[in-house]
């Protein structure tokens, strides 16, 4: 009986895909056909079509559960796999995959006429505007993960302390992550431009119109929206932390401060891999923010040129491809912001993974 199941259920597994690769070539061969076939009724095979490839997947699902050998089931596998390889091969590596090829051309949006090489690359290594954006971006990034992660981390050691209505604080400080970026900003930009000046007697000009408060604006909201949520990562992490532990350790004599220095943040070093990570990118990938709040502004004079002081690399890249219809030059410092974001992960990681195999 054995020997039998063995030779069958690989069986209806093919017949299973045979049915179901049937059908969608059916239904692709007869596109052109479709409202022709159903005025007419059809044949056999186009009114059963819908049943023919439901059978067709339970002989699938069947024979994949009843596979006799590890052999058959890793194919088995390998099949189910291929929808979810094929749909990221066509929504992420192709698109990537063009998008460097279109960096090497003079491409408009629509079309290119010839093939340029690294030129784009080139002049974008020397532009200025390009540079100053990355080093703002640097500044805002570096001053946003550490401002983020301290109020958030301050937060979530609130809220599990034995705090009245913790819950409440929790679900309020989570909720301007719920509201979009560019809403956010526009309705903080309001308040910046027209709310906080007047309740100063009117005397004071807006932040955003400062070179050097402008970005202190947009770290303010940014920790505002995102806070909140770095703190509920937090909290998870807290929570995990055994009680018992805890207790000994006070049992032992060890100050709060202590306590925390020593054995809860080793013992949550997790949480803060991932809240590092999670910040640091999303800093280096700011634009809702940028884009309503400042839209790069105001103007600062560098070596006597020109400047938006707060135009991060997101925003440098949208101006670039959008409002001066420049694609090939867009995706091209596209490019060069992936490797950077992937580059700068991979070193956080590295090194906070370190630090918890030492800890």
């Amino acid at each position: 009986m054995e020997i039998k199941e063995n030779k069958t259920w690989p069986i209806v597994t093919l017949i299973g895909i045979i049915l179901t690769i049937g059908i969608f070539i059916y239904d692709f061969s007869i596109l052109s056909q479709v409202d022709t076939l159903e005025k007419s009724g059809g044949n056999i095979l186009f009114n059963y079509r819908g049943i023919i490839l439901i059978v067709g997947i339970i002989l699938i699902i069947l024979g994949a559960m009843k596979m006799p050998s590890k052999k058959h089931n890793a194919i088995v596998n390998t099949i189910f796999l291929l929808p979810v390889l094929i749909t990221f091969f066509i929504t992420v590596l192709l698109p990537f995959g063009i998008g460097i090829f279109y960096s090497l051309t003079d491409w408009n949006g629509l079309k290119f006429d010839e093939f340029v090489g690294l030129n784009n690359y080139i002049d974008i290594l020397g532009d200025a505007k390009f540079r100053y954006s990355f080093l703002i971006t640097f500044v805002f990034t570096v001053l946003n993960v550490v401002i983020v992660n301290a109020v958030a981390f301050a937060l979530a050691l609130m809220v599990t302390s034995s705090l009245r209505g913790a819950n409440f604080y929790k679900a309020a400080y989570f909720v301007p992550n719920l509201i979009g970026g560019i809403v956010l900003g526009y309705v903080w930009q309001f308040i910046f431009n027209r709310v906080i000046p007047q309740l100063l007697g009117g005397e004071v000009a807006s932040m955003l119109t400062d070179p050097n408060l402008a970005l202190a604006a947009i770290i303010i909201v940014s920790t505002w929206q995102y806070g909140g949520y770095i703190m509920m990562l937090y909290v998870t992490g807290l929570q995990s932390v055994p009680k018992s532990v805890l207790e000994a350790s006070s049992i032992d004599g060890a100050t709060y401060p202590q306590t925390l220095r020593h054995i809860t943040m080793p013992m949550i070093a997790n949480s803060f891999t991932v809240c590092l990570f999670l910040t640091i990118v999303n800093s280096f990938k700011q634009f809702d923010l940028n884009f309503a709040i400042t839209n790069g502004g105001p103007i600062r004079i560098v070596d006597k040129a020109a400047m938006y002081s707060t135009e991060f690399l997101a925003l440098n890249i949208y101006k670039t491809a959008i409002t001066e219809n420049n694609y090939a030059a867009g995706q091209a410092k596209a490019v060069i912001f992936f490797i950077i974001i992937a580059s700068v992960s991979l070193i956080q990681v590295s090194i906070n993974k370190r630090k918890e195999i030492e800890a």
